[in-house]
């Protein structure tokens, strides 16, 4: 039995929420999904998702819980997206609290303000996927040991390294569970 952990601090998530627990269901429908405002939440995680908002303020209130210290300490597999993603990085544009889960360097906003929101069709895993940008960022540079799972008019837009993943773009706001299913296989992986 898994528990995936959403972070309650900013961001979508009651849409993260809602497409795990539909992802969990295709899988195992003895796992559950939490909200995680705390380390001690935190800390019965298999897995967090970390979503989008303003990821200067999410890093700060990273630390400040302790739900940080918690993700490090106890090695628990993140899935970001858009700000998710920049938090991940071992390196951004911004001076700013970031995990440095994932060897890249991101920039932030790399598409442009909120009014230059889009969507795309993105193949990404082998498989079409409808991306939704909002204020999205873009890795720029990438270790060794980060696969990149997809790309946009030849910027990055969503990585993986060891069992931490990212994207820049939302799928939580579409209804296509394929990557929370993803992200939850990567961390049965761990659990095994």
């Amino acid at each position: 039995m898994l528990t995936i952990g959403i972070l309650d601090l900013q961001g979508d998530v009651s849409e993260h929420f809602a497409l795990t627990s539909r992802a969990l269901n295709k899988i195992d429908n003895n796992s559950t999904v939490i909200t995680v405002k705390n380390e001690h939440e935190a800390s019965f995680c298999d897995g967090i998702i970390i979503s989008g908002g303003e990821s200067t303020v999410i890093g700060k209130l990273l630390e400040k819980t302790g739900i940080k210290k918690v993700i490090i300490s106890e090695n628990i597999p993140v899935f970001g997206t858009c700000a998710g993603m920049v938090l991940l990085a071992s390196e951004t544009d911004h001076d700013q609290p970031l995990l440095n889960l994932i060897d890249m360097k991101v920039k932030r906003n790399a598409f442009g303000r909120q009014k230059e929101s889009f969507e795309e069709e993105i193949e990404v895993l082998e498989e079409k996927f409808t991306g939704i940008f909002i204020r999205a960022p873009v890795v720029v540079q990438v270790g060794e040991e980060v696969a990149v799972l997809s790309i946009l008019n030849d910027k990055i837009i969503a990585v993986k390294q060891g069992m931490h993943m990212a994207t820049s773009f939302h799928p939580e706001l579409t209804e296509n569970t394929r990557l929370h299913e993803y992200f939850i296989k990567e961390v049965l992986k761990c659990v095994e």
